[in-house]
């Protein structure tokens, strides 16, 4: 390979100007261009290349300068004061030793000098201690890449190989120098102080309550207060304004329509996991003209006299018409019977009726709501139980009309053209779909025959306005038995008669469409937590309704929407809490419950484990009263809620009205959503609401005019639930110790066998079993709950020691408490195979439950109080000894 010692033959010195674009031929050089050196074979780029680095280094020759004092181009170092100059360098040497200099900074490779081809370093400029007899002209350079250039070495010798293609050579930058120690030792420093970081937060050195300074940390007093201030009642108001402008039964276009509003104000609001959960029920609907209730003739060819059945309109719909006039689930019939009044149709007044001797078979009842029987379906029963062959059921004005106070429009009771629609399945007996009592409804899963379901009546009924039963009542006028005083109803101009067989016939027609599987449809969306994600407090409010439903359930939508509007925000402001909140809106409820129902059978063993609360609200708002009915779990949460809501019109906090008038935390009966959460999966629940004063119960006139100017003018009450509501789901979701009152519970329990007892008094059989299993088992409650509740007490004590913080672990051992104590009311479950009320196995919960014949109303230990009803005693103590068990073992699990 050449070298710097081999001998080299200078090429010429470049033309000028001129003498490169001189026309004339005879003015070129003869010489140009050289000829090539016998032992330089190097490329003739290369050999220009290095001309023109070397051509200065030569003597200069006078005969071969170029006019006008023209000097060939060198490359200038860039750490010299100026990028162009015209001086030459003091010596030969000097300027070959520059050039080199200049080639090292620029990383050009002299192919010549085999040393380069043996060094590597990126930095050709070395920082070293003596840098202080540098001259100063040195400055920070990114890394630089080196491209060698093409040396004839690389050409392959082999004629016939191909040329290669010029290597590249890429080469690491040497950190050998103090600029890139220091820079990789503040590296290292800076990854190690993250690491740190993201061992102190994300791991369980201040467990998981660490993840929510990784967000946002928000004091939780003004996030109570911001929840209370941020409710708008006008908002509220134009809610419900748009909900009951016009009918929505269920599954039907109008239920859909506001469905899809539900899902979109979720998605609006920002709420997570917004879902459409679908089920296939079975309903029925009224054909136009396929009611009918008639005085026949007394051949019964003809009708003598027609009700008119439907309420006059109210027209406020903004589309399709007002609801007909009908009774949800019940039996289509077209039936005739003689007409026989037995007052509030319990069983206690049809037993009365056959003890007068009056016969009851295949006649037509005629009865009024409320009274002894308050569940019109079990009206419906106790009458096909006596022989009847159809049933009416009217609103008569000494319950529920101008006898009580002002009628609707005007007022709060029911007007003489008010009807009072509602389902007569029997929720009592069986709830949810009624064709599938116990499993989910989809589309595809099997269902029970209609005549084979127990939650169906086997007569037709009907409701009826006063101003129809008037007439009713008038022609039965001397047949029968005069009725006693208290049956005696508030209808004006009537004798109050029994009625007999041989009173006027009366035809009872019902025709109707029904579909076994029909679609409705549930709308969920949550907020999920940061701490416990997987347990739930659960808000829920139906959305279809009998008619308009301004009260009931459109109210407590306005709230629930309300409510989830602000949460929404919460979340888009960087707020979690620590658990998740799940807000409901169910289909189908006013049909035996169904919507809730078919999601807690489609989900029982997630409820069972995470379901830690839920808030149903329905009838919302229809007076002034706060009330509450719930398990004894709220009581302590509950008050300090209502600690901090004021009544602006009555000028005093919700606790202190509450306990003006003594009011306790009511029963929970079977009369709305919470019934499967609380009695099938042992999820505590609580219903609350503004009442105390009547409104036109699932009637045309409960609607947005009237809520407007009768039921809550201003909607002050809306807002007040709202932040009734806001606090409750606050405490319960975002408390690191969930709120519930164990030590209440313990004393309920033995309240409710005290009623019991007492009950069992009345009718003179206490002797027939015995109590002591379950006042044994309420004793272990006492003294488990009482043990269990001082852990409360050392973890606030631990915290506080710590500054606030959660040592190692503690957290941990936090949610197994919470579990533990939600997990109280799932113990009380009869959960064995078979288990749960004897012939209603759907209902589970030992203490909770809806007797059979009860009702709506609140029964504690159902499944005891229907074994004394019947006098089956060994069947009694049975299942008061698996009560005192179940009890017993809920009591031992709190402190295992």
């Amino acid at each position: 390979m050449p070298s710097e010692k081999s001998q080299y033959i200078p090429p010429p010195p470049i033309p000028t100007y001129d003498e490169a674009t001189r026309g004339n031929s005879s003015s070129s050089r003869p010489n140009w261009p050289p000829p090539a050196s016998p032992i330089d074979t190097r490329p003739d780029h290369e050999a220009e290349a290095q001309s023109l680095l070397f051509s200065r280094s030569r003597q200069p020759d006078s005969s071969r300068r170029a006019p006008n004092g023209y000097q060939a181009p060198y490359v200038e170092s860039d750490d010299e004061g100026s990028q162009w100059t015209l001086e030459d360098d003091e010596s030969d040497d000097d300027e070959e030793a520059r050039v080199r200099r200049e080639m090292q900074e620029l990383e050009v490779e002299d192919p010549l000098d085999s040393s380069s081809a043996r060094s590597s370093s990126s930095w050709r400029k070395r920082i070293a201690s003596s840098l202080p007899q540098w001259k100063w002209q040195w400055r920070w350079r990114l890394p630089r890449f080196t491209v060698r250039l093409p040396r004839q070495s690389d050409v392959v010798d082999d004629e016939d190989a191909e040329p290669s293609e010029p290597r590249r050579r890429f080469r690491l930058p040497n950190f050998n120098s103090a600029a890139a120690i220091l820079l990789v030792g503040r590296l290292i420093a800076v990854f190690l102080i993250l690491g740190f970081l993201y061992i102190l937060f994300m791991s369980d050195l201040f467990t998981n309550m660490t993840r929510r300074i990784g967000g946002h940390m928000f004091d939780p007093e003004a996030v109570r207060q911001y929840v209370q201030s941020e409710i708008n009642s006008e908002t509220m108001r134009n809610t419900l304004r748009h909900f009951t402008s016009y009918a929505h039964i269920a599954g039907t276009e109008g239920d859909f329509a506001l469905a899809m509003d539900v899902r979109n104000d979720f998605m609006n609001y920002g709420l997570e996991d917004v879902t459409v959960d679908e089920y296939y029920v079975y309903l029925n609907y009224p054909k136009p003209g396929g009611r009918a209730v008639q005085i026949m003739s007394e051949d019964g060819m003809e009708a003598t006299w027609t009700a008119a059945l439907e309420e006059k309109e109210v027209g406020e719909e903004t589309a399709g018409h007002q609801t007909f006039v009908f009774h949800g689930h019940s039996k289509a019939g077209d039936v005739r019977g003689p007409l026989i009044y037995a007052n509030y149709g319990s069983r206690e007044d049809f037993k009365r009726l056959a003890d007068k001797g009056i016969d009851t078979k295949g006649a037509i009842a005629l009865v009024r709501y409320y009274g002894t029987q308050g569940d019109r379906a079990l009206k419906v029963k106790a009458a096909e139980l006596a022989g009847f062959a159809g049933c009416i059921i009217y609103s008569d004005p000494a319950d529920d009309g101008f006898l009580k106070g002002d009628p609707a429009p005007n007022g709060r009771y029911m007007p003489d053209d008010g009807v009072q629609r509602g389902a007569v399945s029997l929720m009592s007996w069986v709830v949810g779909d009624v064709l599938t009592p116990g499993w989910e409804s989809n589309e595809h899963t099997p269902r029970l025959e209609k005549e084979k379901a127990n939650g169906l009546v086997k007569i037709p009924s009907i409701p009826l306005a006063w101003r129809d039963a008037q007439v009713l009542l008038q022609r039965i006028k001397g047949f029968g038995e005069p009725c006693p005083e208290d049956w005696h109803g508030g209808v004006p101009d009537v004798e109050w008669w029994s009625g007999n067989s041989s009173s006027p016939v009366v035809r009872l027609k019902n025709e109707q469409d029904e579909n076994d599987r029909q679609k409705i449809w549930n709308i969920y969306g949550k907020i999920i937590g940061v701490e416990q994600n997987e347990k739930s407090i659960i808000i829920g409010n139906h959305r279809d309704a009998w008619a308009f439903g301004a009260t009931d359930p459109n109210s407590g939508t306005a709230v629930m929407l309300e409510v989830a509007r602000i949460f929404g925000d919460l979340l888009g402001r960087g707020w979690r809490p620590l658990r998740t909140i799940e807000f409901m809106s169910w289909d189908a409820e006013e049909y035996n419950l169904i919507g809730s129902t078919e999601f807690v059978e489609n989900n029982v063993d997630s409820l069972l484990r995470n379901g830690f609360a839920y808030i149903n609200l329905d009838t919302a708002v229809s007076g002034q009263e706060f009330h509450a009915a719930a398990s004894p779990m709220f009581r302590k949460v509950l008050y300090k809620v209502l600690d901090r809501v004021m009544d602006p019109n009555l000028n005093a906090t919700l606790r202190a009205l509450w306990d003006d008038r003594n009011a306790e935390l009511e029963g929970l009966g079977a009369g709305s959503d919470y019934v499967a959460f609380q009695d099938i999966v042992g999820t505590s629940s609580i219903d609350i609401s503004f009442g105390g004063a009547a409104h036109p119960y699932h009637s045309s006139y409960d609607n947005f005019d009237w809520m407007d100017h009768v039921g809550d003018p201003g909607f002050i009450y809306h807002n007040l639930l709202a932040q009734v509501l806001g606090l409750l789901i606050l405490e319960l979701a975002d408390r690191p110790i969930l709120p519930f009152d164990m030590g209440n519970y313990a004393l309920s329990l033995g309240r409710y066998l005290g009623q019991l007892w007492q009950w069992g008094e009345d009718k003179g059989i206490n002797d027939k079993y015995n109590l002591d299993p379950i006042k044994d088992a309420i004793t272990e409650v006492e003294k488990s709950v009482s043990e269990f509740e001082k852990w409360e007490s050392n973890w606030e004590q631990s915290v506080l020691a710590s500054n606030g913080w959660e040592p190692v672990g503690l957290g941990q051992r936090r949610g197994d408490y919470n579990s533990r104590m939600a997990n109280f009311e799932t113990g009380l479950l009869d959960l064995e195979f078979g288990g749960g009320i004897p012939n209603r196995t759907q209902f589970k919960h030992v203490v909770f439950g809806p007797q059979l014949w009860s009702g709506y109303d609140e029964a504690y230990f159902p499944a005891i109080r229907d074994a004394i009803e019947v006098e089956d005693w060994a069947l009694t103590q049975k299942l008061i000894d698996k009560t005192a068990d179940i009890i017993t073992k809920a009591a031992r699990a709190l402190l295992e």
